[in-house]
């Protein structure tokens, strides 16, 4: 009798243990996941950040193994979306860093030549670049120089969303009218489309040493640093979605998450010839901020 109540209460324990070891596991997969995830982000951002110009690094050659671009046009006025392109590149293409750097770091907005745009208001295309990867860190015996491909293909794979946007600039300074400024107050004229700002020198209502009459045009200065600041300043958003299943696609409710960061540096628009039909790549160049800044402001009064 004491017997088989023991093993009552042991039965009854086991199916409670055995209830509960799925959820755990799962939880623990999931766990591992977020966590791989958040080291291969970290990844991602410093190579963008940097932006890698050396084609003999393979680094991330061994991890990304497609880049898809998905290129909307806006024409008209307002300009409206038209047709959307798929732009799609292999291991083929993918050979180095260098490249995919390029193509991860492509702005949102361009215009038809390639160059970024800070919007979409005179129209453009924007770009959706998403690519494919398989795990950087994790399990070691699934990394390169892995020989098995049917284990590598198997291994933690997500898709990652790269978006290269204009930081906004907030608040304008007030549109160009008659009405007299301060000294240092700024003002926005607007030439071509593009933006330029402004900044008095002097009070213009001083007509003393030197005789200045309100309103002339010796009393304002290009103010380089505001705009070099905005032209020197994006964000970078990388979202990641995963599990991908064997085909490459998601599930219906993927697990993701989004990471944001502002780099600071010029964006350098170079198009690779190489290839056929060009593709054109881009590249952060945090170097030449100071430099671009200096010159921006021109002579000092």
């Amino acid at each position: 009798m004491e017997i088989a109540i023991s093993l009552a209460i042991i039965g009854i324990a086991l199916v409670a243990i055995i209830g509960v070891l799925p959820a755990g596991m799962r939880i623990q997969r999931e766990n591992r996941e977020i966590g791989t995830i958040n080291q291969d982000a970290t990844v991602f951002i410093e190579h963008i950040r940097d932006g890698t110009h050396k084609q003999s690094e393979t680094d991330l050659a061994n991890y990304i193994f497609a880049i898809t671009n998905y290129q909307t046009p806006y024409t008209g006025n307002p300009p409206a979306p038209g047709t959307t392109t798929t732009v799609g590149y292999d291991n083929n293409y993918l050979a180095d860093d260098s490249r995919i750097v390029g193509l991860l770091s492509t702005p949102q907005f361009t215009d038809n030549a390639g160059n970024p745009l800070p919007n979409l208001a005179f129209g453009g295309f924007s770009n959706h670049v998403v690519a494919y990867v398989r795990s950087m860190n994790g399990i070691a015996i699934e990394k390169p120089p892995q020989g098995n491909s049917t284990l590598r293909e198997a291994s933690f794979s997500y898709r990652v969303l790269c978006e290269n946007l204009p930081v906004q600039s907030g608040v304008l300074p007030p549109p160009w009218s008659a009405q007299i400024y301060n000294a240092g107050d700024r003002v926005e004229t607007n030439i071509n489309g593009q933006a330029t700002f402004w900044k008095a020198l002097v009070d213009i209502d001083d007509t003393t040493n030197p005789p200045y009459a309100p309103g002339l045009s010796v009393l304002w200065a290009r103010d380089g640093y505001t705009q070099t600041l905005l032209d020197n300043s994006r964000e970078l958003r990388l979202t990641f979605y995963w599990p991908l299943l064997p085909n490459n696609a998601l599930p219906n409710s993927p697990f993701h998450q989004t990471y944001r960061t502002v780099v600071g540096g010029k964006l350098q628009h170079v198009v690779d010839t190489n290839v056929t039909p060009n593709v054109d790549l881009y590249f952060f160049q945090p170097q030449l901020y100071v430099t671009n800044a200096i010159q921006a402001m021109g002579p000092l009064p």
